[in-house]
């Protein structure tokens, strides 16, 4: 419906899922 909105989901999904990589690869990098 809305080509905007669903790169902006898709933004939010691939931020999330890098930080929980990120985190997981190297925990130490956590403040």
């Amino acid at each position: 419906l809305y080509p905007g909105l669903a790169i902006f989901i898709m933004s939010l999904a691939f931020n999330y899922v890098g930080d929980g990589l990120r985190d997981a690869l190297d925990p130490r990098l956590k403040l």
